[in-house]
């Protein structure tokens, strides 16, 4: 088994890397801040501010209510809250800082990681998130810190939005941003931070064959694993 862990925050590239490396080398993609994205969409859905959400007294009583599922079907990670498909609504900016606050709670956190590392025990896998090398599965045998300028980051976050068709404002996205780094990083839970032996790679000035380009290098120097054949992207 092989797994490969890619950490970072938000707007470096991790999804979309992460599953072109996943086709790349033939290998399960899974993305954990999803899972966190489908809790933090519910507790908005049961009226829970996102001050509310990082209150363990406000967001543990939910859990119980919840059931969080991972399907593939069409080559894509597909993540169901209680049977129902949510796409991309969970990729709601405000969605996003809801993930960030219910991601500080410790009940939450440990509600969601035996779901992943069961998949990365019986699964050649890579993980994106923000605590997958430090936390999720410590002894992977390639860890990579994925990171870029907040100008970069939020460039592209703000295209991948508005080619979804989401109305959202270039500032906005950049503040969110700076302020969900802000709350993963300094959170007492599993911060956003490399894990010690992480490759850190700063990908402000990649092209996206650039960014995947990179990660392949380090893992086929790590494991010797190469890609199956290159693509385009």
């Amino acid at each position: 088994m092989i797994a490969i862990a890619i950490d970072g925050p938000g707007g470096a590239g991790k999804t979309t890397i992460s599953k072109e490396i996943a086709k790349r080398l033939g290998i399960v993609y899974v993305d954990t801040g999803a899972l966190y994205r489908t809790v933090g969409f519910y507790a908005k859905e049961c009226g829970l501010s996102v001050e509310d959400s990082k209150k363990s007294e406000k967001i543990v009583p939910l859990l119980s209510d919840i059931r969080v599922d991972i399907n593939y079907y069409g080559g894509t990670q597909h993540v169901l809250l209680n049977g129902k498909d949510l796409g991309d609504r969970i990729r709601e900016p405000e969605i996003s800082m809801y993930a960030s606050a219910v991601s500080s709670v410790s009940e939450v956190r440990d509600f969601l990681l035996d779901t992943q590392r069961n998949i990365a025990e019986n699964n050649d896998v890579i993980m994106d998130g923000r605590d997958i090398g430090t936390v999720i599965i410590p002894d992977a045998e390639v860890k990579i810190f994925l990171t870029a300028s907040d100008e970069a980051r939020a460039k592209r976050r703000y295209k991948e939005l508005r080619e979804k068709g989401m109305d959202v404002d270039y500032e906005q996205v950049l503040s969110e941003l700076i302020e969900r780094d802000l709350a993963d990083s300094q959170r007492d839970i599993a911060p956003c931070k490399p894990a010690k032996d992480a490759v850190v790679i700063d990908n402000s000035d990649f092209s996206l064959e650039e960014s995947i380009a990179a990660i392949l290098k380090t893992v086929e120097d790590k494991t010797g694993v190469r890609a199956l054949e290159k693509q385009d992207v």
